[in-house]
């Protein structure tokens, strides 16, 4: 892998699920930036693609490069169907994750690994990195080890302090086993929960180099980093310093939120990171969260970062994994009307703050996906909790209440969660279908939408990662003028200032 001062400036943001997939990091990766694949539930979406019929074979393509056929053959066979499956017959679904997996599970998640980090390095030597989630635990080992295989250059995590991951990283890349300890809930005694994973129970042939991923941790605050330098079990590369505008999950603010999100009232000046003391720490640093534009990227040079992190103008370009009928809905009310970021303290399984996008009523209110038939049939964000004799059960405050309840949780902890899993799913179009229903896509976006305007505006309604890729280095010229809103919106829009840049604008040949 490249040098870290020579790795690009732009590190295209690890949006999950699957919007973020391999068309848009190996995109993002050609152009000389750091492409990322969300490696969140992507069993299940490489599961479901091939269910789908894997049109265009790159599935299957990359599958017969994976070092160990029998296995490959075991996950096509399981899920493969050729032509895709009707479009009201249910996808199949994968068995739960658990503490003890069945081999199965975790070839599934080793294989849909590797699938997605191939095909986005596929054909360029570009840097191309996959993001977790470390509150996402028991798929952790094996997701990283298939991520491995295809030669990721860089591991990503945030949503926790990933504190054992550099040192998992350092063993899994030398075949060795590695241990998580997980998270496990009502368990007075801190009674020591593990999840253990070793390669050379799974290798189906001799041994072959391995090359150990770079490590950046995806922080809020200056303490956090500085945790990951004095505690982690091995070497951390760098961050990734984002801030409560960015999209998704959000770190909780240090002061009491409200119950709906108010970003302004609830986020204050002690949830902004210490630039000047994570650059004392004298790694390589990303900023993210607001910083999508020529202007921004100048100056976080000048702080002394490396580059930024940007996602949401990436989320809304067509080779987004977004369905291209939402991303077109929400750039046209983007530009007509304005659309409003609800960072919402409830929504989230993980009690984190989760960044909600409401089109007002398409494709659905929030209310109706928070009104939705409870259904838990994917399990990615389900709690570990100790039940004294019966060891760990599995539970998710946005299953049915009922069963909720009788797993020791109760009913004001269930009040507005929604299902993340399959609403997430379902807005990259690989939502299950529940006999005459489907489930209801759930959207996600940071609050800065400004660089989606503006590009949209100027090219429009359609962009390509090229496009963003332009703009953040001022090499975009406008075909018309930026289009402005009448109405009012939360966000500010300024064309000279989005503009800004030192070179001249230059329309790039394709």
């Amino acid at each position: 892998m490249k040098n870290f001062k020579e790795l690009p400036k732009i590190i295209q943001g690890g949006m999950g699920i699957a919007v973020s997939d391999w068309r848009l990091a190996r995109a993002v990766s050609k152009l000389g930036q750091m492409g990322v694949v969300s490696g969140t539930a992507i069993d299940t979406v490489v599961a479901r693609r091939l269910q789908l019929g894997d049109t265009g074979g790159n599935i299957r393509r990359a599958l017969s490069h994976f070092p160990w056929p029998d296995m490959a053959r075991r996950f096509l066979d399981a899920f493969y169907v050729a032509g895709g499956k009707s479009p009201g017959k249910p996808f199949k679904l994968l068995p739960r994750t658990t503490v003890r997996m069945e081999r199965f599970v975790m070839e599934t998640m080793i294989v849909a690994n590797f699938v997605e980090v191939f095909l986005a390095k596929e054909d360029h030597d570009g840097v191309v990195g996959i993001n977790y989630l470390e509150k996402v635990q028991l798929p952790t080992l094996p997701s990283l080890f298939g991520a491995i295989l295809a030669g990721v250059d860089v591991v990503l995590m945030g949503a926790g302090i990933p504190l054992s991951i550099p040192g998992i990283l350092d063993r899994l890349s030398a075949w060795q086993s590695a241990t998580l300890k997980l998270h496990v809930e009502n368990n007075p005694e801190h009674i020591q929960f593990s999840h253990a994973f070793d390669p050379e129970t799974f290798r189906e042939g001799a041994i072959f180099p391995l090359k150990r991923p770079r490590f950046l941790a995806i922080v809020s605050s200056d303490i956090i980093a500085k945790t990951m330098i004095r505690k982690a079990t091995g070497t951390v590369d760098g961050f990734v310093v984002e801030n409560h505008t960015a999209g998704g999950h959000n770190a909780p603010p240090r002061r009491t939120p409200k119950p709906k999100g108010d970003t302004a009232s609830a986020y204050g000046p002690k949830d902004a990171p210490n630039i000047d003391r994570i650059k004392a720490l004298e790694k390589p640093f990303w900023l993210a969260g607001g910083y999508a534009s020529p202007g921004k990227l100048k100056s976080a040079l000048d702080s002394g970062a490396n580059g930024v992190q940007i996602g949401t103008v990436f989320a809304y370009c067509e080779e987004s994994g977004i369905m291209p009928d939402i991303r077109k809905a929400v750039i046209d009310r983007l530009l007509t009307e304005g659309v409003d970021i609800l960072t919402d303290f409830q929504a989230s399984p993980t009690g984190y703050p989760f960044k909600l996008l409401d089109l007002k009523g398409y494709p659905a209110t929030i209310d109706a996906v928070k009104c939705r038939n409870r259904v838990c049939d994917l399990g990615y964000l389900q709690q570990l909790v100790f039940n004294g004799e019966d060891g760990i059960q599995y539970r998710c405050p946005g299953e049915p209440v009922n069963a909720f309840i009788s797993k020791g949780g109760t009913e004001v902890d269930t009040v507005g969660k929604m299902c993340l899993c399959n609403g997430l799913m379902a807005t990259v179009g690989l939502g299950q279908v529940r006999g005459s229903d489907r489930e209801l896509p759930i959207i996600t976006a940071g609050e800065d939408f400004s660089a989606v305007m503006t590009i949209a505006g100027c090219l429009g309604r359609e962009y390509s990662a090229k496009d963003v890729i332009d703009y953040m280095f001022s090499r975009l010229v406008p075909v018309r003028p930026p289009i402005s809103r009448q109405s009012e919106t939360q966000f500010d829009f300024n064309p000279s200032e989005a503009f800004a840049c030192d070179a001249p604008l230059l329309r790039a040949q394709v």
